[in-house]
């Protein structure tokens, strides 16, 4: 979008060191700068587009064009879920709308259908249609299932895996309309673990919410959970063409503290050492202006952290030239990025395998290098 000849854009923010580990975090993040001595920076990670919907589809599945597992897919493939009674792979996006890469960022690509993400909703009642109709009794819905079953039986469920995600999908439905409204039933938290996530003040609570009840969702056994930041409308995203200043203190307030509350709650609670948190994007911003006061996508060279899960607190890997432009040194692609998660997992990026058209597919595609530094 820009012209090339765009001076520099200097920070309008003011940053300080925290931690033990001497972080330095943009007063931006006032609330997770308190949480650095359990976060690990990694400055240098690339994607290989500068378009949103093509770089989310490489941070998910590796790749640039959509129709590729996604990590959460393979995650759950590999390791299933912890849970009977509810969904393994659990998406949040923003209420607004769908990022930019649309629903293929939470798709099980050529997976069976069975390990696509189940979307949860905001406000109440985040699983839509969950209690049965009026005269519905547990017996009678029952009896109907274990005919659909015996029906769908006289067909080879082997070949049509979405019949055998749709038949899993109803069997699922049918024992979450059992355990899920407490899952999602956020009555019962108290005060103070309200307070620490945001809920009691407007600009917070919507994502505060989400974060709370991911916490609720990795302590019944939901393996993976994917919250969006940003979707919809422009003005609910964090592109900041134009106006950085008022896009990133309306987005970061937003969700600092919801998702410092998150790492606290996993942290007091014991949850944090068994818990992978990551926080990231598909790219980065220019250095340069856009506009004046804007700055435009950049690929090159950007900052995901991650926390728990076996990762090494207070570390950083990785930089950027002293512009902020490009990853100098070890730069870290998305097969990088992801064949180091599955390690932090327990699973190994080539023997995590799927049969399609004759070619053993893997999330890390030829394969990645796991950042060894990263590692506790």
């Amino acid at each position: 979008f820009t012209k090339g000849d765009t001076p520099l854009l200097r920070s309008p923010w003011k940053f300080k060191k925290y931690g033990q580990c001497g972080r330095e975090v943009s007063s931006l993040f006032p609330h997770i700068a308190e949480c650095v001595d359990d976060l690990c920076f990694v400055r240098s990670f690339y994607t290989d587009s500068t378009v949103h919907a093509p770089a989310m589809y490489q941070v998910n599945t590796g790749r640039i064009l959509m129709g590729y597992p996604i990590m959460g897919s393979w995650i759950t493939y590999g390791l299933g879920s912890e849970s009977e009674n509810l969904p393994a792979y659990v998406v949040m996006p923003q209420p607004e709308g769908t990022p930019e890469g649309g629903t293929p960022c939470w798709g099980a690509g050529f997976l069976p259908a069975v390990y696509q993400g189940t979307v949860f909703r905001s406000g109440a009642s985040p699983i839509l249609n969950l209690r049965p109709p009026e005269g519905m009794t547990p017996e009678r819905q029952r009896r109907t299932l274990d005919f659909l079953q015996k029906m769908n039986e006289m067909d080879t469920l082997d070949s049509d895996t979405e019949m055998a995600a749709r038949i899993s999908s109803y069997e699922l439905a049918f024992r979450m309309q059992s355990y899920a409204p407490e899952a999602v039933d956020l009555s019962k938290e108290t005060e103070a673990t309200r307070r620490l996530y945001g809920l009691d003040q407007k600009r917070t609570s919507e994502f505060g919410t989400r974060c709370l009840l991911a916490r609720r969702l990795v302590e019944r056994g939901v393996r993976f959970i994917q919250l969006y930041s940003g979707g919809g409308p422009v003005s609910m995203q964090w592109d900041a063409h134009k106006d950085l200043v008022g896009n990133h203190e309306k987005m970061c307030g937003m969700t600092d503290l919801p998702v410092a509350g998150l790492m606290k709650d996993l942290k007091q609670r014991g949850l944090l050492d068994s818990t992978l948190v990551i926080w990231g994007a598909e790219f980065g911003r220019l250095p340069m202006s856009q506009g004046g006061d804007g700055r435009d996508h950049n690929p090159h060279g950007f900052t995901m952290w991650f926390g728990g899960g076996g990762v090494k607190p207070g570390a950083i890997v990785g930089e950027t030239d002293e512009m902020g432009l490009r990853g100098v040194g070890a730069r870290y692609s998305m097969r990088d990025f992801h064949a180091t998660i599955l390690q932090l997992l327990g699973l190994d990026q080539n023997r995590l395998w799927f049969l399609h058209n004759g070619r053993n597919e893997k999330l890390t595609d030829f394969g990645g290098n796991v950042i060894t530094e990263m590692l506790a």
